[in-house]
């Protein structure tokens, strides 16, 4: 259910923002910031490939199996009184990360943390909706895009400083560590200054519709990930079966749900928007692609061409660099003007970054410097965000007032089992292709692999309108300026 706007703005309504945005950013972090931290880790730990990708992969699961949950639960029993157990759990699970002893314990550690932030995240939508007036709610929406692009992106650089500071020998532990003061500062300030919000109606946590939801999720993953240790035994592919089966089941229960005039867990009726699922699948598309290639990239840094941790970090930031530039060219001038053009040439702009990466390993080898990567990471970066920056919009644009609490919750969700899905598959095309050929093959069969989703970007983008909103195109004016757009909320099912 989409959160009602505020009637006037809260007098605190400013710093209940930055609170919001610390809970944002610490979750971003804990979503990059343990790649480069991995190395350290299996040399510590004696983690194994499998264990890995569960630390790694494992957060973005449970964050995607509770995130549409953690939102019901804010409407049913109150946003703030969510936030403040999530934020308090994940300082907890922190903690417990930090001074796990074994790959078993810090995995677990890490599932708690996923489950927290999933609990603590999706409030943010419904407390800024809360705290603000209309006419000033899109002043705070902006503030939103900088500071989440620039936390995701400096993961890597401050986690590689994180590890080699070694601060008191903690080591990767104090990548979890940065976490708490970030976690209390939310968990402490959200007790003390944010107002109560819940959504009228409220009604019932749909029970079996967040049985089913884990069910596809985990069914997916699982298998995945162990896969390759396992021998890909009957089982594994019995379990993919299941969870297309699971998915089956929600939205035929859902609809249900819908017919008898109760609230589910997933709208259906998003589905039924050819706009949101082509683009709820390039999102899936997208982000397994990117979340997997950063990792094994990070890996082949580290391990491959011995880089330190903060070196590696460093190798890294034009990522950064890139995203902010083509995000910020396709809001501000392409995407009024060109509108799915613009997807369809970031997929373009990417897939040549990646193969100008793909180019630069397999010319120099193990011998890739940083120089050497900057160029194809910056245009690479550039197709990132452009492609981000837009396709949400379009996503976001094609469900109804009704439809986007349910639409957004599916589309954070649809994200972190993406980049679960991405570490899965990628890590076990990288550690195969390892265990056979060495680094550099390993690396340039999962840029392959990365290169081979370019067409199916097309494809799924092609799906979309032209523009994502019918009155979306600019309008010039005699002086040489661009005219806004207005901006319609819905549109109707395809």
């Amino acid at each position: 259910m989409a959160p009602a706007a505020a009637t006037s703005s809260h007098p605190r309504r400013w710093a209940i923002l930055a609170l919001v945005l610390a809970a944002e950013c610490m979750d971003l972090l804990d979503g990059t910031i343990v790649n480069v931290a991995a190395p350290t880790i299996h040399a510590d730990l004696h983690a194994g490939p499998a264990a890995l990708q569960w630390i790694i992969g494992g957060y973005a699961l449970t964050f995607a199996v509770g995130l549409i949950t953690g939102a019901r639960l804010g409407d049913i029993y109150g946003r703030k009184r969510m936030f403040v157990l999530g934020a308090s759990g994940f300082v907890l699970a922190s903690l417990a990360c930090a001074c796990a002893v074994s790959p078993s314990m810090l995995i677990g550690c890490r599932l708690a943390q996923g489950c927290a932030a999933a609990i603590m995240i999706p409030q943010g939508l419904g407390i800024v909706h809360s705290v603000f007036a209309a006419d000033e709610q899109g002043k705070a929406f902006a503030v939103f895009g900088p500071v989440i692009g620039l936390s995701a992106v400096l993961g890597p650089i401050v986690g590689g400083a994180l590890v080699d500071a070694n601060a008191f020998g903690t080591g990767w532990r104090l990548v979890f560590l940065v976490n708490l003061p970030l976690g209390l500062l939310a968990a402490v300030g959200a007790a003390r200054i944010m107002p109560e919000s819940r959504a009228p109606g409220r009604g019932q946590l749909d029970i079996l519709g967040m049985v089913l939801v884990a069910a596809t999720m985990g069914l997916l993953v699982y298998p995945l990930i162990q896969g390759r240790e396992a021998g890909w035994p009957a089982w594994t592919y019995a379990m993919i079966a299941g969870s297309v089966l699971a998915f089956a089941l929600l939205v035929a229960w859902s609809r249900r749900v819908q017919r008898q005039g109760r609230e589910p867990l997933v709208q259906a009726s998003v589905f039924g928007h050819r706009a949101y699922a082509a683009g709820l699948a390039s999102i899936v598309v997208f982000f397994a692609g990117m979340a997997g290639t950063l990792l094994v990239l990070t890996l082949f840094l580290q391990f491959g061409e011995r880089y330190s941790a903060i070196h590696a970090g460093l190798t890294l930031a034009p990522f950064a660099v890139g995203s902010a530039a083509g995000a910020t060219l396709a809001a501000a001038v392409l995407a009024p003007r060109f509108g799915r053009t613009v997807l369809q040439g970031a997929a373009v702009v990417l897939a040549a970054g990646v193969y100008w990466l793909h180019h630069v390993i397999a010319v120099h080898g193990l011998h890739s410097s940083s120089q050497s990567l900057l160029a194809p990471q910056l245009l690479l970066g550039a197709g990132i965000g452009m492609l981000i920056s837009t396709l949400f919009d379009f996503i976001l644009a094609s469900v109804t007032d009704r439809e986007i609490g349910s639409a957004s919750g599916v589309l954070n969700a649809a994200q972190q089992l993406a980049g679960a899905l991405g570490v899965a598959i990628m890590g076990t095309v990288f550690f195969t292709a390892l265990s056979h050929s060495g680094y550099v093959s390993a690396m340039s069969r999962c840029l392959l692999v990365e290169l081979g989703t370019t067409p199916l970007l097309l494809a799924l983008t092609s799906l979309l309108p032209k523009h994502a909103r019918e009155d979306d195109a600019v309008t010039v004016e005699p002086s040489g300026e661009l005219r806004p757009p207005a901006r319609a909320l819905a549109s109707e099912p395809a």
